[in-house]
């Protein structure tokens, strides 16, 4: 494949996730009207339209969908095989990671500096989202979920676990009293979050004892940096892990309630949507996120 199709196939998958030619253009080191020239010799040799474009945007069709899934893993097939070749071992192309935003802002941002130092060359681009979505579709190399995984058609490999927590702000506290034991948590106000919802209620152990609470929530969200503000608000307690909450307890917004009972560690996984055929800097990544996942 000439050189220029590739360069046109690298920009139509840029002008789709970014939805602006002038974007990607920019990101390319091309005028605006290369970018367009380009994609429209695409379309003509393809026969097709790949985008849709208005005055204020531009968004695949839904033949740029179905292309843009089954062209993005052999970029970054062809990504790897010009790494494997070079002499300095770098990595380059963009490594699309998908994580939950509370987890992303509060954990793994703020420790890639030391990724990017190592590997210059290698343009992370971030999806911070808490809704689960189709990661083959949405062309993710590598996503980073919390909790049990669903049955999944990819791979997925452990690198870490967190810590669950249950904390309370100290307004709420004076007005409502401390739970000593996990039985008083039936008579207080709860905040629902992601990390809070399993319908097997709340577990905690202490010295071999087990004990099962299930206090329903009278305030709920599915983010969990939003259920960590209703708590540190003075709304009630809420369960979630030591890392989302870690600001508001050295601050003092939260307390952490019953420390002698500990709750069962969510694991932490790298989901690869590709399988077998995972990019080499998905895997790096993932060795990346075990060093750092040590709490």
């Amino acid at each position: 494949m000439p050189l220029k199709d590739i360069l046109s196939l690298r920009l139509y998958t840029r002008v789709a996730h970014l939805g602006s030619f002038s974007a990607a253009a920019r990101e390319s080191g091309l005028t605006q009207s290369q970018v367009s020239r380009m994609i429209a010799e695409l379309e003509a040799g393809l026969g097709v339209r790949l985008l849709s474009r208005t005055t204020r945007s531009v968004a695949p069709t839904e033949a740029g969908l179905e292309f843009l899934a089954r062209m993005e893993p052999i970029l970054a097939a062809l990504d790897d095989a010009e790494n494997s070749v070079r002499e300095t071992g770098e990595l380059r192309g963009v490594l699309r990671i998908s994580m939950p935003s509370t987890m992303g802002i509060r954990v793994i941002i703020p420790r890639l500096s030391a990724f990017t130092e190592r590997h210059p060359l290698l343009h992370l681009e971030l999806m911070l989202e808490d809704q689960r979505k189709d990661m083959v579709k949405g062309a993710v190399d590598i996503g980073i979920r919390v909790g049990a995984l669903p049955d999944l058609p990819g791979t997925a490999r452990l690198i870490g676990t967190m810590q669950r927590v249950i904390v309370a702000s100290p307004t709420y506290l004076a007005r409502h009293g401390t739970p000593l034991v996990p039985g008083d948590l039936s008579g207080h106000r709860i905040v629902g979050g992601p990390v809070g919802a399993h319908a097997a209620g709340w577990q905690f152990q202490r010295d071999g004892q087990s004990v099962s609470v299930d206090p329903g929530p009278q305030f709920s969200t599915n983010d969990t940096a939003g259920a960590v503000a209703a708590a540190s608000g003075g709304l009630g307690i809420v369960s979630t892990t030591s890392w989302a909450c870690r600001l508001e307890l050295e601050s003092g917004a939260l307390v952490q309630l019953l420390p002698d009972w500990k709750m069962a560690e969510l694991p932490v996984h790298a989901y690869f949507p590709h399988g077998r055929t995972t990019r080499l800097a998905a895997r790096v990544f993932a060795d990346f996120l075990v060093e750092q996942l040590v709490e």
